[in-house]
């Protein structure tokens, strides 16, 4: 394969290229002409850049290089920047040339020369090679030292993938967050793990609003808290991390407790208040159950991300905040939007970066790891390590992990249990009566409040749904789910059958339902009959 001609783009160095006088310059290094003192560097194309008070030295240069490279064919280029030292404008400028330049990196291999220049010059240029703008690899060139009789230069490729040691720093880097995310539990779920990776890169690299979606209790809050730790440790936040329920606020006073309010502004407002939104100001602002605020505050703090402006409650002057967003919910926010409680346009915006996280029950091989750190956790708080027997570890998980575990306060739960063995345990030590104790415990619990996450098991009955594959189980409640806010047959296969039904030049939905039901026994009117305003049937 033939190589593609050199073309080399740099800066003229009115200080380091100068050397007027015939024999003197000869003698000394200038980078620029250097480039051209090297029988393996063979450019075909020189392009020069450089300001206007600087032609002269330029026709010198190009002069010196045609005697070097009578081949190479040499570009005067005057750049328009009155101020070396101005980053804006420098970079502007050499931005313009860039684009009006449309170098092509099919047709030839372009080096950068970072050697010459102000230092602002030579971030520039970097800035645009890293970012592909000038499609190529940097070139520094450096003078003779010690026995060498000739300069140097060395090549420097920005695609970091191609330096193995880079390359593993960053993996370290990368695992150490994921790591921390997880607050060091040795999780071993695949999918979670997979998830907690893709966070810890949107994390680290964008500070665009971050959607938690989840069960309660499967660690959305806690999760927000390690996700501003990391970036603060990381020098990317400098503000406070900012928490609320949104299922807390309550009323008028919901508005006064996320945009602040100015003294006066109704009765009681004795005093001002900043606002959750102010208060997060350069930091990290967490709305738990977002979904439960009314639709006025849901427009303000629209406006909130997309301005970063806003009126305080009784307010004719807007105050700035400039904040990320984590939002959490355990609810269907889409299904909100259809039924006309959450706006839309509010759910584009914070749903760029949308994560959900599997509750405890969808998490059997991490019940282990979580259980040993909330054993650590307890020492810490109480100055007392807490251990469990060989026996009683093992009786406990195994039932924490089988399918009679139901778990649905997720993580929550699985941490009172774990406290209520620790208090109960002698001499620091979990034994099997205390396992069995906490399992019929949980057992009555959950058998006296059925939760809506057991959908199965309540429609089928408990011995039936335990005959069921954990698959089955899983699809038959989504299933359910959606047959329980349906209108009809028809209106369920539709949205469970959205994909496949594009596929086809024939729809059945209706009846691919009703059979599908059938293989449990059940039917859309039995389904119907259950709920309080039952549906015709299709």
């Amino acid at each position: 394969m033939q190589p593609r001609p050199i073309t080399c783009v740099g800066f003229v160095g009115t200080t380091l290229d100068r050397g007027l006088r015939e024999r003197s310059r000869w003698d000394r290094w200038r980078p620029t002409v250097s480039l051209f003192q090297h029988e393996d560097l063979l450019i075909e194309r020189f392009v020069m850049l450089s300001d206007a008070s600087s032609q002269e030295l330029c026709g010198i240069v190009a002069g010196d290089i045609r005697v070097l490279s009578p081949k190479t064919r040499i570009e005067l280029v005057p750049l328009d920047v009155r101020d070396p030292w101005d980053f804006e404008e420098v970079y502007g400028s050499l931005h313009g040339f860039a684009r009006a330049r449309g170098f092509d990196p099919e047709r030839e291999d372009l080096l950068v020369h970072i050697t010459t220049g102000t230092h602002v010059h030579q971030i520039c240029c970097f800035l645009l090679t890293e970012s592909r703008h000038l499609p190529g690899r940097l070139v520094q060139t450096s003078p003779p030292y010690g026995s060498d009789r000739g300069p140097h230069y060395k090549i420097i490729d920005l695609d970091l993938s191609r330096y193995d040691r880079l390359a593993a720093r960053f993996r370290v880097e990368s695992a150490e967050g994921s790591s921390f995310l997880k607050e060091g539990i040795q999780t071993a779920h695949p999918a979670f793990n997979q998830l907690i990776e893709r966070i810890e890169r949107v994390a680290t690299r964008s500070a665009e609003p971050i959607l938690l979606s989840g069960p309660t209790g499967a660690g959305k809050t806690r999760l927000a808290r390690r996700i501003y730790k990391l970036k603060r440790d990381r020098r990317q936040v400098a503000g406070a991390f900012v928490e609320v329920n949104c299922a807390t606020l309550r009323g008028d006073a919901a508005m006064s407790a996320l945009f602040g309010h100015v003294r006066g502004a109704f009765t009681g407002a004795v005093h001002a208040r900043e606002g959750l939104l102010r208060a997060a100001d350069g930091g990290l602002l967490f709305l738990d159950e977002i979904g439960d605020l009314r639709l006025d505050e849901q427009a303000m703090l629209l406006r909130a991300l997309e301005e970063k402006r806003f009126l305080p409650v009784g307010s004719d002057r807007e105050v700035e905040s400039d904040f990320q967003l984590i939002s959490g919910s355990h609810a269907d926010l889409r299904e909100r939007v259809r039924r006309g409680r959450f706006r839309e346009d509010l759910l584009a915006r914070i749903d760029l970066w949308s994560f959900e996280l599997p509750g405890l029950a969808e998490r059997p091989e991490d019940i282990a790891p979580n259980l040993d750190y909330e054993l650590e956790k307890i020492a810490a708080t109480r100055g007392r390590r807490v251990h469990m027997s060989r026996e009683a570890r093992a009786a406990f998980l195994g039932f924490a992990t089988s399918g009679q575990a139901l778990w649905p306060g997720n993580f929550r739960e699985l941490n009172a249990a774990t406290r209520r063995m620790a208090t109960l345990a002698s001499s620091g030590r979990i034994t099997e009566t205390e396992v069995r104790e906490e399992i019929a415990r949980l057992r009555q619990r959950w058998d006296a409040a059925p939760q809506r996450a057991d959908a199965v098991a309540r429609t089928l009955g408990a011995a039936r749904a335990a005959e069921l594959d954990r698959f089955e189980r899983v699809q038959l409640a989504d299933v359910l789910e959606v047959c329980a806010r349906s209108a009809s047959l028809s209106e369920a296969g539709r949205l469970l059958f959205a994909v496949s039904r594009t596929k086809k030049t024939r729809t059945n939905d209706a009846d691919r339902l009703r059979k599908y039901l059938a293989r449990f026994g059940l039917s859309w009117r039995g389904l119907s009959l259950s709920r309080a305003s039952p549906a015709e049937e299709v």
